[in-house]
């Protein structure tokens, strides 16, 4: 909302000088605020009975009308089309396997050794099996092979005379390995979902999301997805669906969420079916991993037990051991073996979780103790001997949290540490794959997306590589986008908060990827106790209280905060962002937060006296009118969350994120002259009210000025 774009916040700490190895005592964040759009959330509020708050989240995710709305509320009364008319190879591979199946060809699965791939991997399985097919698989080796689909498993295919090949979650950049075993005389089905290259393999069909239009509702399904649709679609063909369905339902939503999927589309339809189904699974493994996992039935509901619980569990073994492991829980009936291959599974994932936090523990230092200054090179190489390469991209995920920065972290591959293996995750105006592609003569192996991304390249190069990262990151990085990103959705007050909300934001899951959880914020809490809490005191235990505008007594909530004991003590009064939970205790359920951001309190939030918005040379803005102890300031937010702050009778304003960041701005020029008309006209105010600014132009309409700065 506008009137915390300037508030209070921690300044930076310097990166080229020893105090930035003193610790911090708040998380330095950066808050981007969603528009409010009161007029709009308020009319669909009173249309649908929703608070005004879940109205406003809705809206930021682009749901501007009922239509939208309801249908999202309610996924299923959207209209499918089918996938046949969606994927044009469907059809073929559907005659492919078929033929395969009635005349006992041997059929042979390529699959991937992350929980895509090997949930993809045993759906496949699962469905061929049943439906009479004679039919393997094969992984490659992470730590030999690396990803995807190679002439040495098209050979064994071969030799073992399998005729039909379906490669799931890889295959699309493939070329040499599908051009050799079309050579032999093998049928090859890609089912992939990555980005695809320049040239497609030459394959009897291929099954990839990307190929289809944007706006289509299967344009974003993981490999599990385009395995799932196949396999679906094979069932009703040969009339064996009914038999199937919700094992394969089962597969897809955890394999969708354990390969952080984005939640839209077909995706969301069919994960809130999914995550019905697995509380109660069919899958003798599934049950086995809950049961080693320690869940209940209740948390085994949500998006978050698969993602945090049983998802790591199933990628950990495919990064530190044999996916044979996953896939045999995944396909088992048998409650022995399944329970055997869950504490497997248990015991891996706790050498995981050992394992990163000695490598992150070991890579904080690193930075810690050496001359790197972030603000300077805009992006964190990292490289050390020693360092398991099945999880340092796990790694990667916590330094980008930790320091906001692009983050590059690899280990040497061989003992005289001439070759250099690595991982990247990325922030939101950085592009990992671009930022490698801009390195292409220097590496050896490379690939990933704008999140994320996998490398390789000579020892030799690395000081090379470093520089060449650094200057790519200054062509897309300015200093105020080096620190973590939190995305606000709505402003609320303590009293707002109630079960009844909570049970309206639980309409919105399953909640992730482009669909995610709702973030509120309060300005001005005071924090009534705090306490470190867990294993090394690692979380932030606080209980908090507002001040109410009615003058009765506040209602306290408690509030945990994950990873965050370090910043205890917290200052007595701060702002919070933080998600809503619930604490289900002998049957009383209580409102809690999930605390994602906290900062000083503003010590003297402006109030708002008029609000608007407005669309000005195509583009949408807020704007409104605030007072504080001093002069009233218009303030317009552009649609990338930019404010331009302006006080009546000045010719200098402020525009940016937040006023420690803010630069000024020359309000008599034509783009922002207009600009500000534009607002007083949307807000009813005159401009001779305003206050004059000297030189006025109206004759430019340069506002995307507001944009570029």
């Amino acid at each position: 909302m506008l009137d915390s774009s300037f508030s209070s916040a921690s300044a930076p700490p310097s990166r080229s000088t020893p105090s930035r190895r003193r610790p911090t005592r708040l998380p330095d964040q950066r808050w981007q605020f969603a528009p409010a759009r009161p007029a709009v959330a308020d009319a669909i509020a009173q249309a649908t009975g929703l608070s005004p708050l879940l109205t406003q989240v809705l809206l930021n995710r682009g749901l501007e009308s009922m239509t939208a709305v309801q249908s999202f509320l309610d996924p299923e009364t959207q209209a499918l089309p089918s996938p046949q008319s969606e994927f044009p190879d469907l059809t073929i591979s559907l005659e492919l396997l078929q033929d395969a199946i009635l005349s006992q060809e041997k059929i042979a699965i390529c699959g991937d050794y992350d929980a895509d791939g090997m949930t993809s991997t045993a759906l496949l399985l699962r469905a061929l099996r049943a439906l009479g097919a004679e039919v393997d698989y094969a992984i490659p080796s992470r730590m030999q092979e690396g990803y995807g689909i190679n002439r040495r498993i098209v050979e064994e295919f071969h030799q073992e005379g399998v005729r039909l090949i379906l490669t799931v979650d890889n295959g699309i950049t493939a070329v040499e390995p599908i051009a050799w075993a079309r050579n032999l005389g093998l049928e090859v089905i890609i089912t992939d979902h990555h980005d695809l290259p320049p040239e497609l393999p030459p394959a009897s069909a291929i099954l990839n999301p990307k190929l289809i239009d944007p706006s289509s509702p299967y344009r974003g399904l993981a490999g599990v997805g385009v395995a799932y649709i196949l396999a679906v679609a094979l069932a009703q063909q040969m009339e064996r669906e009914a038999t199937l369905a919700d094992v394969l339902l089962e597969l897809f939503t955890l394999g969708t969420i354990a390969d952080l999927a984005p939640l839209t589309g077909v995706n969301r339809r069919w994960v809130r079916r999914g995550l019905k189904l697995l509380p109660h699974s069919q899958l003798t493994g599934v049950q086995a991993l809950i049961q080693v996992t320690g869940l209940s039935s209740k948390q085994a509901l949500q998006p978050d037990a698969i993602g945090f619980g049983l998802g790591p569990r199933i990628n950990a073994v495919g990064r530190l051991a044999d996916p044979q492991i996953v896939i045999e829980l995944l396909t088992t009936d048998h409650v022995g073996m399944a329970l055997e291959r869950a504490m497997q599974c248990e015991q891996i994932n706790q050498e995981r979780q050992k394992l990163c936090q000695e490598i992150e523990q070991a890579a904080i230092a690193l930075y810690e103790n050496s001359p790197i200054d972030l603000r300077a090179d805009r992006v964190l190489v990292l490289v050390q001997s020693g360092w398991h390469h099945g999880v340092i991209g796990i790694v990667a995920s916590r330094l980008v949290e930790r320091y906001g920065v692009p983050v590059f972290i690899g280990t040497y591959e061989d003992e005289a540490e001439q070759h250099i293996r690595g991982s990247a995750r990325g922030i939101p105006e950085f592009h990992v794959f671009e930022a490698l592609e801009a390195c292409r003569d220097l590496l050896g192996k490379f690939g990933g997306h704008k999140a994320a991304g996998g490398f390789s390249l000579p020892a030799a190069n690395l000081d090379l590589f470093r520089l060449r990262l650094s200057t790519h990151a200054h062509t897309c990085l300015q200093p105020e986008h080096l620190k973590p990103l939190l995305q606000i959705d709505a402003q609320a007050r303590f009293e707002q908060l109630h079960l009844s909300l909570y049970n309206q934001v639980e309409a919105l899951h399953p909640c992730g990827i482009e669909n995610p959880e709702p973030i509120f914020w309060t300005g001005d809490v005071r924090v009534l106790e705090q306490r470190t809490i867990g294993k090394e005191q690692a979380h932030l235990k606080l209980r908090l209280s507002q001040a109410t505008e009615n003058g009765l007594p506040p209602t306290p909530f408690s509030a945990i905060a994950w990873r965050w004991g370090e910043y205890c003590p917290v200052p007595d009064r701060v702002d919070v962002a933080y998600k809503l939970r619930v604490n289900d205790w002998n049957g009383e359920q209580t409102l809690e937060m999930e605390l994602v951001g906290i900062r000083p309190a503003q010590p003297h939030p402006a109030s708002i006296s008029n609000r608007a918005e407005f669309e000005h040379n195509q583009r949408q803005y807020s704007c409104g009118l605030y007072q504080d102890e001093s002069a009233p300031e218009l303030r317009i937010r552009n649609p990338e969350g930019k404010v331009l702050a302006v006080v009546p009778g000045q010719t200098i304003g402020l525009l940016g994120q937040n006023r420690q960041e803010a630069r000024e701005v020359d309000l008599t020029q034509p783009h922002f002259d207009t600009l500000i008309r534009a607002a007083l006209a949307a807000l009813n105010v005159p401009l001779e009210e305003f206050g004059p600014r000297g030189d006025h132009h109206s004759e430019s309409a340069l506002d995307p000025a507001i944009k570029e700065g």
